[in-house]
């Protein structure tokens, strides 16, 4: 069945790239609402916002949302992973800024919280987007790839001059609670070159050692170092079933990205919704619901924590 949180959550922070602090609440939806954010410091407009991908504006080191009336939300993959991770389809999100917190740069927060406060099933099945054909985008060395598949899936690879990232492949099947034991506590990065460039043009104004891995050649700059040998590209797959939530459900599907990005998986979803043929919408009967990212996640072990 389709579900959503038994309890509001509330949470403080600040936005990685403005920031600007923010008070955030999530709170529980009926079936079939999905999940919108709503801007409330914003009062003389629509300040919904859909959490779909055909609303991304921006694709900019973050994913970020606007609508009709202009009003937009940014760095929502972090938390659209958590929801997607813990099998939450409907919320509506309170936000009184511009950006999501970045918290400490991972998914974990939003996790635990989303976990603390409980997830109750609603009196509707849950609808998946399954894949029928494979559907692929490439610009560069960047490709992204969906193929067909019982349960969502991510591999993933990266390839990163600096040596303490290196090259770097992942592969994991979404069930299971494998999001919330593998990936949600992996944090963003940027390597330490990059840092002057980003204040330039406005980005990282909130982003430090509190909440983003800094890479600098071989070193790590982060005292405790990484949380997993390869929790750069977990990171990236994190970033990549966040984005992939903003399909309006679950999919049904292999993932696969070289190089990719925010950008990337943006542009493969509208590839996919715009190619006949390519994907259907299916009620999910009891095996496919076994293979969503938010199943059995009351077994995941989350003692890698922050």
């Amino acid at each position: 069945m389709q579900k959503t949180l038994a309890n509001t959550v509330t949470m403080i922070g600040k936005g990685v790239h403005s920031g600007k602090p923010a008070r955030l609440v999530i709170h529980p939806a009926s079936a079939e609402y999905g999940i919108w954010f709503r801007r409330v410091d914003i009062t003389d407009r629509n300040n919904l916002i859909p959490a779909l991908y055909d609303s991304v504006t921006d694709t900019q080191l973050c994913t970020k949302l606007t609508n009709e009336a202009g009003v937009d939300i940014s760095t929502v993959e972090h938390l659209m992973a958590a929801l997607a991770g813990t099998g939450v389809q409907n919320a509506l999100i309170e936000i009184d800024g511009p950006e999501v917190p970045i918290m400490d740069g991972s998914s974990l927060p939003f996790v635990r919280s989303i976990m603390n406060a409980g997830v109750q099933e609603l009196d509707a099945p849950v609808r998946a987007i399954r894949v029928l054909k494979e559907v692929s985008i490439q610009f560069g060395e960047t490709v992204a790839t969906l193929k067909p598949s019982d349960t969502l899936e991510i591999d993933f690879s990266i390839d990163f001059d600096d040596q303490a990232i290196g090259k770097q492949q992942k592969n994991l099947e979404m069930a299971n609670g494998a999001f919330v034991r593998e990936l949600s506590n992996c944090r963003t990065f940027c390597q330490r070159k990059d840092v002057d460039a980003l204040h330039a043009v406005g980005l990282g104004q909130g982003g430090g050692l509190d909440n983003a891995i800094i890479v600098d050649g071989g070193s790590v700059l982060n005292p405790e170092g990484f949380r997993h040998d390869d929790e750069c590209v977990r990171h990236k797959m994190l970033d990549a079933l966040g984005d992939l939530a903003l399909a309006g459900a679950p999919i049904l599907g292999k993932y696969i990205g070289v190089r990719s990005g925010h950008r990337a998986t943006n542009l493969l979803l509208r590839e996919l919704f715009s190619t006949v043929g390519a994907w259907e919408m299916v009620v999910c009967d009891d095996a496919q619901t076994e293979m969503l990212p938010g199943a059995h996640i009351e077994n995941a072990d989350m003692r890698l924590s922050a």
